[in-house]
């Protein structure tokens, strides 16, 4: 009996009329291994996952394969973007026995849940065989595979690392930025070769440091990867919005799925590019990436959903790319549209290595380009709600609101952060994923508390109303109840969330954020709004437990390094009462640790300033209000 017909998640109901006997993660499946004496497949994936899809035509959907499993195994399916948590405990152990990793993930555990056999793909044939010798050994030789199940536990339990002291200093972070550069593509922007992945959080972290600095190694460094990237086949030249990553070192050949937080991340650091340079190519893709969010991943209910898939009929790209035959020879020749192709079969995806002459030319043709597209099969589309990734979004939309002047971006923001916190808070407590305006049961993780909290931070600041701080300080008082170990450290999980084999607590930012460096971060700007030191020192030593990794590994930890420059930036506070004219110039300031709220509101920023100016303080020194806007720019710079 398949069970997963009653799942939220989109990748689980991809599975629902597999022949496998697929149970959804659940302390039920676990028990009919043990009454079975079976042996737990699981296989974990995403619904956007190309290879995910061609290991279920190949063996899931396949008679013969689900045959054997479901005589020799109780099959466990898991959406790793709706279970992180298992995920990571799991990954872990794939990683250290195949020395890689990826999705999708096949591991074989005790009905313990102890791993003692894990991969990625499989092709059929190679499927068969592994499931046959672990049959094997599990009848023959159980004690061998229990005590390597045991071990591997043993070894997931080990004490992780303490509290390492200060968050990095200046010298430490520039010293990271030298060791970062090493890794940089000088030609074609990003970091190492192929296949190259967006890096948003080092990008974050690299416009920091300038803004701290003024050295100008971090803003190439950010500026190249930012225009390559805009102007390559992993951004769409139509649409707007970002792939998954690109194939190729030149960002010529993207995965093509596009996915929620790639894009919140990447319009947000597009916007904060231009703030700090006034670059007129950031400005476009950043309000291009909002608008692609708003069009094709809102939701009916307010939310945004996680993902386009990569395959159109199970065909990747099939979407996205083009024949020259297709286009007139001077459109061709702009879009690096060949004979020959740069995809697939005589196929390209679309670049953009340059702005053509004629603006409205270039706007109409786009314009029926993409009407020639929208009528070819499309992509289909994972839509359920995640909280982090909408938390991503939020401040993504926030930002851009006030920085490109687009008050339909706040209001898109505003819809999402009022869907979460009526939706995905039960009982007091948020909850990771919704999906047709149905919550799913699983607690959120720290990533989804730090994520979301920083969203509504900067929802506050671009409103100055009062219900998103209040909102995000509940959030934050979870993080530090619930997440919060005694050396200062972050697990993932709640400390009452259901017992894994281990609590996972891994600190490097990926794709996105790590938990604790998303925390971090939230509960230095809840600071900087409020006043409150408790919520600064519990971010200081979230960011100083992470201090070696920063200056070791810089390339993993860009989050956790763009926090801690707003930690050496130090609160920057901007209050602007009844003074809209003001606000433009408070809101230019590129310090990494400015907080900007402006009346009307009721922020703690506006308390007791009655009088219409701009007001600014460094940590516990203010300057005197002032309603002249060269006074208010020379006082935030000094302050910078």
């Amino acid at each position: 009996m398949n069970r997963l017909a009653g799942s939220l998640s989109p990748y689980l109901l991809q599975h629902k009329d597999n022949p496998v006997n697929w149970w959804p993660w659940c302390d039920e499946a676990f028990a009919e291994a043990r009454r079975l004496d079976r042996p737990v497949l699981l296989s974990v994936g995403y619904a956007a996952c190309h290879w995910c899809h061609v290991m279920a035509h190949e063996s899931f959907e396949d008679d013969e394969v689900a045959k054997l499993l479901n005589h020799l195994f109780v099959n466990v399916k898991v959406d790793r973007e709706e279970l992180p948590d298992v995920d990571a405990v799991y990954m872990e152990v794939t990683q250290a026995m195949t020395g890689g990793g990826g999705w999708p993930m096949t591991v074989w555990m005790t009905p313990d849940a102890a791993p003692f056999v894990a991969g990625t793909y499989f092709p059929k044939p190679q499927l068969i065989e592994i499931c046959l010798r672990i049959a094997k050994v599990w009848t023959e030789d159980r004690a061998r595979v229990e005590a390597t199940g045991r071990d591997i536990v043993q070894t997931l339990n080990r004490p992780r690392r303490g509290l390492e002291g200060a968050p990095p200093s200046a010298a430490d972070l520039d010293a990271a930025i030298a060791r970062l550069a090493q890794d940089f593509d000088a030609t074609h922007g990003g970091f190492g070769g192929a296949p190259k992945f967006p890096p948003s959080s080092v990008l974050e972290w690299l416009l920091r440091a300038h803004a701290r600095s003024a050295d100008e190694r971090p803003l190439t460094m950010a500026m190249t990867t930012l225009e390559r990237m805009a102007r390559g086949g992993i951004y769409d030249q139509l649409a707007g919005g970002f792939a998954r990553y690109s194939v190729d070192a030149q960002w010529v050949v993207p995965h093509f799925e596009k996915m929620l937080y790639d894009n919140a991340q990447l319009a947000r650091v597009y916007a904060h590019a231009h703030r700090l340079t006034g670059d007129a190519l950031c400005a476009r893709i950043a309000r291009e990436t909002c608008a692609w969010m708003i069009a094709d991943l809102r939701t009916p209910e307010g939310g945004f959903a996680s993902a386009l898939d990569a395959d159109t009929d199970g065909v990747e790209g099939l979407t996205y790319v083009w024949r020259r035959a297709e286009l007139e020879p001077r459109l061709a020749d702009l879009l690096v549209v060949t004979e020959e192709g740069t995809f697939e079969h005589g196929t390209s995806t679309l670049q953009l290595p340059r702005d053509p002459d004629d603006a409205a030319w270039w706007a109409a043709q786009r314009q029926q380009l993409l009407a020639v597209r929208n009528a070819r099969p499309q992509p289909a589309r994972d839509d359920k709600v995640v909280a982090a990734w909408n938390g991503l979004s939020i401040a993504a939309l926030a930002d851009c609101a006030v920085l490109l002047d687009e008050p339909r971006f706040l209001e898109a923001a505003r819809d999402a952060a009022a869907m979460l916190l009526a939706l995905h808070v039960v009982d007091g407590r948020l909850r990771r994923v919704s999906r047709g305006g149905v919550v799913g049961p699983h607690a959120a993780v720290l990533d989804d508390h730090g994520s979301l909290a920083d969203g509504l931070l900067a929802l506050h600041q671009a409103t100055g109303e009062r219900r998103w701080l209040d909102a995000a300080l509940v959030l934050l008082e979870d993080v530090l109840t619930h997440f919060r170990e005694g050396d200062g450290t972050f697990a993932d999980t709640a400390d009452d969330a259901q017992v894994l084999v281990s609590r996972p607590a891994d600190p490097s930012d990926g794709a996105t954020a790590s938990g604790a460096s998303a925390a971090a971060h939230a509960l230095l700007t809840a600071a900087a709004l409020t006043g409150d030191a408790r919520l600064r020192d519990a971010a200081l030593a979230g960011v100083g437990s992470l201090a070696g990794l920063v200056r070791q590994v810089p390339r993993f930890f860009g989050w956790t390094a763009a926090t801690a420059e707003a930690v050496l930036a130090g609160p920057l506070e901007i209050a602007v009462v009844d003074r809209p004219d003001l606000l433009a110039v408070a809101r230019r300031s590129t310090s990494p640790g400015a907080v900007v709220v402006a009346s009307p509101g009721d922020s703690p920023l506006l308390a007791g300033r009655p009088d219409p100016a701009a007001y600014v303080c460094r940590g516990t020194v203010c300057e005197l209000p002032t309603t002249d806007a060269q006074v208010l720019a020379r006082q935030v710079a000094a302050r910078e």
